[in-house]
């Protein structure tokens, strides 16, 4: 028995190697397949044989302790894509290529621009969760603060306040040694704008941290509070991010000026940090196109009464879905029985469910 197991691992790691070795430049060192892998894999491989640039392998040879982490922030990036796009023609698809997004990853899109910036806030995010916790042995709790505050008005910084910057810091390190190896197709171009977007990413989970507090005093009065300052949970984090994707700037397609706003009359007005900005416009994602990755949205399913993005008219491009009914069955109305077990009914409802043509 133990052979075997032996036999499948060593298998294991033979096709992933033969897998990974098998793709060209532009799709190998996308350290976002970690946030795709089964529970275990990436230690069996190794971080030699891991999809990852020389300096991100050199990293986790030194720190692999640090790789959990990293680990969780790919998964909580790749989730939080999803969430937000679930109901858009692009849903955030990924694939068990090293690329993960395949050709959105390099298309220079709005949608490659919020790929590279909810991954970088995930990063940043798990690795300050992990500092927080004392999971790891180079960060904690930021103490910058402590010991200030304002007695006069009866508060004081305290408590585990989220220490961003380690979290910041290795999101950076980490991230942007590997921007140039996804970004080879595009140029430098392509390259400025995944590490302006990276940036953007890392900005957001600052820009949203908050302020909690807890009261100490007599009898539960707030005579003295003591404050610390918090991250958001991430799906605030993802909001944030999906609005600045509404709202970002197409830049010129330079390789060695700066970046500037694509249309005439506003190329004067500087680009925020906060901004994400895309170099070439989206294709529709109505219909399936093999060669560069895009699904389509035939066969998905929409809301007929919907006028938003998940609504049959805009998710279907106009061509028109289709109506099934779904029988759904349950138990219902259970109710305990002395004793001792629980009677239920069986109920059964019939439902319309639409999906696109």
């Amino acid at each position: 028995m133990e052979n075997n197991t032996s036999l499948g691992i060593h298998w294991l790691y033979f096709l992933c190697i033969l897998f990974f070795s098998g793709y060209p430049v532009c799709c190998q060192g996308s350290w976002m397949w970690l946030g795709i892998t089964s529970v275990g894999v990436p230690e069996k491989m190794g971080c030699a044989n891991l999809p990852l640039t020389n300096k991100q392998k050199d990293l986790c040879k030194r720190k692999p302790y640090l790789m959990p982490s990293i680990k969780d922030g790919a998964r909580l990036g790749i989730a939080e894509c999803q969430t937000q796009f679930k109901h858009e023609r692009w849903n955030c698809t990924t694939n068990r290529e090293p690329s993960v997004f395949g050709y959105e990853l390099t298309s220079g899109t709005k949608e490659t621009a919020f790929i590279y910036a909810v991954m970088a806030a995930g990063l940043v995010h798990a690795v300050t969760r992990a500092c927080s916790a004392g999971n790891l042995t180079e960060c904690s709790c930021d103490t910058s603060l402590q010991g200030t505050g304002s007695p006069a008005e009866g508060w004081h910084w305290g408590g585990c306040s989220d220490h961003i910057q380690y979290g910041t810091w290795l999101s950076r390190r980490f991230i942007d040694s590997s921007v140039k190896n996804v970004s080879a197709r595009g140029g430098d171009a392509l390259l400025t704008m995944n590490q302006h977007n990276s940036e953007a990413g890392r900005q957001a989970i600052a820009n949203t941290m908050s302020t909690d507090c807890r009261c100490h005093g007599v009898s539960g009065s707030c005579a003295v509070k003591t404050c610390w300052r918090t991250m958001a949970a991430f799906e605030r984090v993802g909001d944030y991010l999906k609005e600045r994707y509404e709202t970002s700037v197409q830049v010129l397609d330079r390789t060695k000026r700066k970046v500037r706003r694509k249309e005439k009359d506003q190329r004067r007005v500087p680009i925020g940090k906060e901004e994400l900005i895309f170099l070439n416009k989206s294709p529709n994602y109505c219909l399936e196109d093999k060669r560069l990755g895009v699904a389509g949205t035939r066969g998905r399913r929409c809301n007929r009464t919907s006028a938003g993005p998940d609504g049959c008219n805009l998710l279907c491009c106009g061509r028109g879905y289709n109506t099934h009914v779904v029988r759904h069955v349950e138990r219902c109305e259970c109710k305990f029985v002395w004793c001792c077990y629980v009677r239920c009914r069986r109920c059964e409802t019939m439902n319309d469910m639409h999906t696109c043509k």
